[in-house]
């Protein structure tokens, strides 16, 4: 058969030809969600099924004749089920180009059957690595061999085979079998490139677990990034930018991108950056928690005893700067929180939470003026952040490092001044502690109450944020407490705190004035606590 009469090239178009019919499919699968479904739909399309071991089982079990692969190349599976598929017979039929004379004359000379459908998902090895406590010798043997090469090799042959690397590729594979018998070089092209994608993913699990369980290695040598676009997005952090979403597939905690939306238009570039910082706020509060976001940086947050409480708190930290902000929650919204957020004269432009309740759902969708365009984003139940990584582009490049989310330890700081804060003052420290880390530096923020009164963020000088805080804060800065991201250089952002009433201050410590910084303290009785580490946020 002439190249030709498969496809061919015209003027970049590729008009389809003829393409083999599926009369067989080799299902070897981990992840057995929808298999038996799908293979009965196939054999109702009269495709012969050839299968291994735990799959074989299961499909017989659910009444599916399927051919033993062991049977066919005559070669036992063996190793615990180690080596199974690996054998010419498979790989020839799985890479024979049948419009080859001499790919087929190979073929019928080694009594080989050509296989049109491969069907594989792999061993659970992300699942396995994110168990508490699984040990190396666990992690080694839920690496797949064979299933990676059964899928590159189908998705390399795409002209001639289907791969089938999902569950949710089932349906239209299906769909078109049963229309013309085989499938599409569009859908073929399209499961192929998931194929590449699946894999690149999977090894790029297994090379960053390893890296990481090397002795005096933190980061890996190489560092791959694996990303599949969910959604194009309206635009970028302006409207001539270009922008998409892209997800990582693998995080399993609580997250924006993997958020089922409840309400409200799509969201923006920009909703989701302030979206991602407003639930990083609340996630590690054990309290009911509120976090209000502008411009990526908390303009209000506060803990409450109730839900309804927080979200009062939050709000008054700067309503002005909250008008179209987006907030963060830690607890489903409940019936009185909503109508506390429907009656306000705020602006919201989304709120993300773990759940709504029904009436919740109900009232920020029919109440408030901006009720049409509210986007809520439903989470799930939030846990404490896990350590991590986060990347950020350079021209030519990439830096990695740690995310900073993990709580500090209280117990390794040190008050180095005559005035020593008592335990309803260091929780009020712990909570401005907690929120500093999320403002951009230079970063300052005065609290009372377990509520953000004043912020100062992103300037050049630290003194210039000490002022904007208080300015902020008005009289609510008197009796409050204030939080540094980094140690002060000077004592002039002292005097100025001290006179506007702020009786005790947070800072990593660690300046060469620092003894004039404790000096300015104890002159005006603030108490002060040196955390030892600083928070940037750049």
């Amino acid at each position: 058969m002439d190249p030709s009469s498969i496809w061919n090239i015209c003027s970049g178009t590729v008009i389809e030809m003829n393409s083999p019919k599926i009369k067989r499919a080799l299902i070897s699968v981990s992840n057995k969600l929808g298999i038996v479904d799908f293979a009965q739909g196939l054999v109702n399309a009269g495709v012969e099924i050839y299968s291994t071991g735990g799959t074989r089982r299961h499909l017989e079990h659910s009444g599916i004749s399927v051919i033993d692969v062991a049977e066919y190349t005559q070669f036992p599976e063996m190793m615990d089920g180690r080596v199974k598929t690996l054998h010419p017979k498979i790989f020839a039929g799985i890479l024979c180009r049948h419009h080859l004379d001499s790919d087929m004359a190979s073929l019928a000379e080694h009594e080989i059957h050509p296989f049109e459908l491969v069907v594989v998902n792999l061993y659970p090895f992300a699942a396995t690595i994110a168990r508490p406590n699984v040990l190396q010798h666990e992690a080694i043997e839920q690496i797949d061999i064979g299933g990676p090469s059964l899928i590159r090799a189908a998705a390399k042959n795409s002209d001639f085979v289907t791969v089938a690397s999902s569950p949710d590729q089932y349906s239209a594979i299906l769909e078109e079998i049963g229309a013309e018998g085989t499938t599409t070089t569009g859908l073929r092209r399209k499961l192929m490139a998931h194929a590449f994608q699946h894999t690149a993913d999977y090894d790029k699990t297994i090379s960053e677990y390893f890296s990481g369980q090397t002795e005096g290695e933190v980061f890996p040598a190489t560092y791959q990034v694996v990303l599949r676009r969910k959604d194009n997005l309206r635009y970028g952090e302006n409207s001539h930018q270009k922008a998409a979403l892209y997800s990582a597939g693998d995080c399993r905690d609580a997250n924006l991108v993997n958020a089922r939306q409840l309400n409200g238009k799509q969201l923006s570039y920009n909703n989701l950056l302030d979206l991602d910082s407003a639930l990083a706020i609340v996630r590690n509060q054990e309290s009911p928690s509120c976090s209000v976001i502008k411009h990526n940086n908390p303009c209000g947050a506060a803990t409450g005893e109730t839900l309804v409480d927080a979200c009062r708190k939050a709000f008054a930290g700067d309503p002005v700067s909250a008008f179209g902000s987006v907030i963060g929650i830690n607890r489903e919204v409940d019936e009185t929180t909503a109508e506390f957020l429907a009656a306000g004269d705020f602006f919201i432009e989304a709120i993300v939470a773990p759940d709504f309740s029904s009436a919740a759902q109900t009232i920020l969708t029919t109440k408030p003026k901006w009720k049409k365009n509210v986007r809520l984003l439903k989470v799930g139940q939030l846990a404490p952040a896990k350590p991590a990584w986060e990347a950020r582009y350079l021209l030519g490049g990439m830096l990695v490092q740690d995310v900073d989310n993990q709580p500090d330890d209280p117990s390794k700081w040190t008050v180095p001044t005559d005035t020593k804060p008592d335990e309803s003052m260091m929780a009020e420290l712990r909570f401005g502690w907690d929120m500093v880390r999320y403002i951009k530096s230079n970063a300052i923020c005065l609290s009372k109450d377990l509520s953000l009164v004043g912020v100062g963020a992103g300037q050049m000088s630290r003194v210039d944020a000490v002022e904007i805080s208080i300015k902020k804060a008005g009289e609510r800065s008197q009796g409050s407490v204030l939080a540094s991201d980094a140690f002060f250089p000077f004592a002039d952002s002292i005097e100025v705190a001290a006179a506007a009433g702020v009786v005790a201050i947070i800072q990593p410590g660690g300046s060469v004035r620092d003894q004039e910084v404790i000096e300015a303290c104890n002159q005006h009785g603030i108490a002060m606590v040196f955390a030892g580490n600083r928070h940037f946020r750049h």
